[in-house]
């Protein structure tokens, strides 16, 4: 996987910066190593910094809407956060960005 994941936790929030390209290569260990952290420290909130994501297809969007629902039987929220302009224009076509909350923080 040529994925690079940093992650950050305070207090009960958990930060995943993914600087990647998520297509179907890359999500299924992408997905497995955020559910493990998930699970460890089982936050109530869950940003994904995507400002770093240089490429993605369906199969990121199905990894979002995943930790979603992770973060929704959690009882937490997730949030994206400082997407590239090309992963905001898919997040809006697939309705994404109305059914979860989009900060841009730069």
């Amino acid at each position: 996987m040529n994925a690079t994941i940093k992650t950050e936790v305070a207090r009960d929030t958990l930060r995943v910066t993914l600087a990647c390209e998520i297509d179907h290569h890359s999500a299924k260990g992408i997905r497995e190593e955020i559910d493990d952290l998930l699970f460890a420290h089982r936050p109530h909130t869950l940003i994904l910094s995507l400002s770093e994501v240089s490429f993605m297809d369906s199969s990121g969007l199905g990894l979002i809407l995943g930790r979603l629902t992770r973060m929704e039987e959690l009882g937490g929220k997730l949030i994206l956060e400082d997407p590239t302009r090309q992963t905001l224009k898919i997040l809006r076509l697939a309705g994404l960005d109305k059914k979860i909350k989009v900060r841009n923080t730069k």
